[in-house]
């Protein structure tokens, strides 16, 4: 059988989604549906992106590689690529962790504990967590500064999850930051 890698880019943001396989069936099926199709190695099956979540991909576009075995698939996603619930299986692995266990809630989990608490208790943390950075960074050792920044970032995250949102969403408002033109310095003197 005759693999080819799927890089699927969402088109809006460029942002890479995930990476998958087609064969030739898959690449026929997503040419003419107009929705992404992939080869599942482990299962050894065809299958329709998003058929059993609604998470769908509709393909914008799909660009050959040089070679003839990769392909360029974008999209236009309709929720989350990962299986996870999070917008990118490329997202860093404490979000993917936390975005499966707020959408599975396992029992025993600090995590579910939190999300259950609900957004005022996990923004509460993520301001009692910011103090203790700022301390940390004024009055302790690097080693404590690093690890009280770890806690931030990670009740941070628990925040966004309770809030229903994607930590893609902080990383498209810094890129869209980043991108604008810089002020002009006034003149001296």
């Amino acid at each position: 059988m005759n693999l080819k890698a799927a890089i699927v880019q969402d088109s809006a943001t460029g942002r890479v989604l995930m990476l998958a396989w087609m064969d030739e069936e898959a690449e026929r099926l997503t040419r003419e549906s107009g929705e992404a199709w992939f080869w599942s190695r482990s299962r050894q099956e065809l299958w329709h992106k998003g058929a059993t979540s609604g998470n769908t991909l509709a393909v914008d576009e799909i660009r050959d590689d040089c070679d003839g075995d990769a392909l360029l698939v974008r999209v236009t996603p309709a929720g989350p690529a990962c299986h996870t619930g999070s917008v990118s299986c490329f997202a860093p692995e404490l979000w993917r962790t936390i975005a499966e266990r707020a959408a599975t809630r396992p029992a025993e989990s600090y995590t579910t504990e939190l999300l259950e608490a609900g957004v005022g208790a996990c923004a509460r943390k993520v301001g009692e967590e910011a103090v203790e950075v700022a301390v940390a960074a004024l009055d302790e050792s690097d080693e404590r500064l690093v690890e009280e920044s770890a806690d931030l970032v990670y009740h941070l995250y628990v925040l966004l999850a309770a809030r229903g949102l994607d930590v893609a969403a902080v990383d498209d408002e810094l890129r869209r930051r980043a991108a604008r033109p810089a002020s002009p310095t006034p003149p001296t003197g």
